[in-house]
């Protein structure tokens, strides 16, 4: 009798882990506008419980998600009972351009474009940005931020010299220090990387990836929060300065995706979807001609077992839950970049908005 029960409580258990780790079958998404502003183009996005943080090609902002007020930091406006702030940073007297940012126990960290690359950090309860890391060059120009914890973080930018651009903080980003080219794998000819949509750097636990395009579209991988690198070759297309990869993600340290294309032929499905299962060390072209075409931003669905991934991009929405073997079409609204709040509500924003997208 006893076997017996032990059998049964297996089988339950059993039945039960297989029902709960099943992938879903979305079949359509919802989008609601959060904020819409036309002269906009958001490719940064981050979010906490009370504000969606956002950077765009004329400022950084934060909306109110609760619809309570706050201490105001800067310029701010009212609608439909929720706050929206605005910080209008300049150099020579036209607004920075901002595409990588990050949130950090309420504060922000945004890092401008072009030259000068200006990173600020606009603390929670202070009026005033601190500008907090500065680069001179003329062939300066960073594409994405990320942090391990609240007091490491990491951005990285296209080539100054013989190597990507890599600065990092150990100090709650209060200071920053570029990697010398002489601790980091040279780059190859044409190899920048895309300020596409923030998503360049994927990080789980210590372990580090970026993801560059252009001509040679590789993975820079470290294993210890930036002190050493290695780097891998991807099967993805490349070759070109339009192609390559353009957004990189990971769920844990085995399982990682990419996607990207050229963005100058975005119905084009050849070998732009690649994935690794040997923690970035190979790569395999997957749904080689047939899915999506050129994407920008690509996550996994949280607590999905690797299985279920969107991506976005300005021809529109798509869903896979089989690793990236075949894709859904879901929406033909385009986005450029998506962060989830859950496994079936996502923030996405875009030309000229901010959205929510709830997943069925």
């Amino acid at each position: 009798m006893r076997t017996i029960l032990f059998c049964f409580v297996m089988l339950f258990f059993f039945c039960c882990k297989d029902e709960y780790s099943r992938p879903s079958n979305v079949a359509l998404v919802e989008i609601e506008s959060i904020y819409i502003d036309s002269t906009l183009n958001i490719r940064a996005l981050e979010f906490n419980d009370e504000y969606i943080f956002y950077g765009s090609s004329s400022h950084i902002g934060k909306r109110d998600l609760i619809g309570q007020f706050k201490i105001n930091l800067n310029n701010f406006s009212t609608e439909n009972g929720r706050e929206h702030y605005k910080n209008i940073l300049t150099y020579n007297a036209k607004p920075l351009h901002f595409r990588a940012i990050e949130e950090v126990k309420g504060d922000l960290f945004a890092l401008s474009i072009e030259n000068p690359a200006r990173l600020y950090k606009l603390y929670r309860k202070a009026r005033e940005p601190k500008l907090v890391y500065e680069e001179v060059n003329d062939n300066v120009f960073y594409d994405a931020m990320a942090f391990w914890n609240d007091k490491e973080g990491i951005a990285i930018g296209d080539p100054t010299e013989d190597c990507i651009s890599i600065i990092i903080t150990r100090d709650a980003g209060e200071s920053w220090s570029k990697i010398n080219c002489i601790d980091l794998p040279k780059a190859k000819e044409g190899e920048a990387a895309f300020a596409a949509s923030d998503t360049n750097i994927a990080i789980v636990g210590d372990n580090t990836w970026v993801a560059t395009g252009g001509v040679a579209s590789r993975v820079y991988y470290s294993s210890d929060k930036g002190e050493s690198w290695v780097v891998f070759e991807t099967p993805i297309i490349q070759g070109q300065s339009t192609t390559g990869m353009y957004s990189i993600d990971f769920y844990d340290e085995k399982n990682g995706f990419a996607i990207g294309g050229d963005y100058t032929k975005p119905n084009d499905t050849l070998a732009n979807k690649i994935r690794t299962v040997d923690g970035g060390k190979t790569w395999q072209i997957v749904a080689d001609g047939i899915g999506p075409g050129y994407r920008s931003c690509v996550q996994y669905v949280p607590g999905r077992d690797a299985k279920e991934l969107v991506t976005v991009g300005f021809k529109g929405i798509d869903f896979s839950n089989n690793s990236g073997e075949s894709w859904t079409h879901l929406s033909d609204e385009g986005f450029y970049t998506i962060r989830f709040l859950n496994d079936s509500v996502a923030y996405a924003a875009g030309k000229g908005r901010i959205s929510k997208l709830t997943f069925r």
